[in-house]
């Protein structure tokens, strides 16, 4: 069964290399789901960009976000968006992971990733190339059962490189569009705005709720 799986992993990584992917522009009609917290109707929309393997964006979500759900997403105040920035194929792996439990579950698993960053994106260190990537999607799919998701679910996931091909080209069109160019960055009611500590989201905010 070890074997199994692993040659079945092996053959799945291979697949999902971001240097095979074409850039070709995929629209979001393509079957990609926009991730979505708190009321559709909330006079605030806060889109955050981020990337499963950035520091910065694991500090954001242990920290900042956690006041700022409880404050203005709890509350139907603000409606946040979370957009997955790949700048490296172990963050599109995480996002696979992430989209693995449907939106039900995508926040759940998200906080997990975040929790679990220095593990998981580091299992390949002071490991040969080849061995790396397998180190850190064995952690990976460790989160993901942890997560409740089965070894069934997660192959699925691993396995699905249309559906990473079509994250990439998202993931792409969005960041032309809004030009984004770092991690984590935010667009609050559609213009752009820097990371920072909660009192000065909190403040600008509020200024939109004016």
């Amino acid at each position: 069964m070890k074997l199994t799986r692993r040659s079945t992993l092996t053959g799945a990584l291979g697949a999902l290399g971001l240097a095979a992917f074409p850039l070709s522009a995929l629209s979001q009609e393509d079957g990609i789901v926009e991730m979505v917290m708190g009321a559709e109707d909330a006079p605030v929309e806060l889109i955050e960009y981020a990337s499963f393997t950035c520091p910065h964006c694991a500090t954001f979500h242990k920290d900042t976000f956690k006041q700022l759900k409880a404050d203005f997403i709890d509350t139907g105040k603000v409606r946040f968006v979370y957009r997955e920035v790949y700048f490296d194929r172990y963050g599109l792996w995480a996002s696979l992971v992430a989209r693995c439990g449907g939106p039900e579950r995508f926040f759940g698993i998200t906080d997990l990733l975040y929790q679990e960053q220095a593990a998981w994106s580091r299992a390949g260190a002071g490991l040969a190339a080849e061995e790396a990537p397998l180190a850190i999607a064995t952690e990976l799919r460790k989160v993901g059962k942890v997560a409740g998701l089965s070894d069934a679910e997660l192959d699925a996931c691993f396995s699905d490189a249309d559906g990473a091909q079509a994250l990439v080209a998202w993931y792409q069109e969005n960041a032309t569009r809004d030009n984004i160019r770092a991690t984590p960055s935010f667009m609050l009611n559609g213009k752009p705005i820097a990371n920072q500590n909660y009192a000065d989201f909190k403040a600008l905010i509020e200024a939109e709720l004016e």
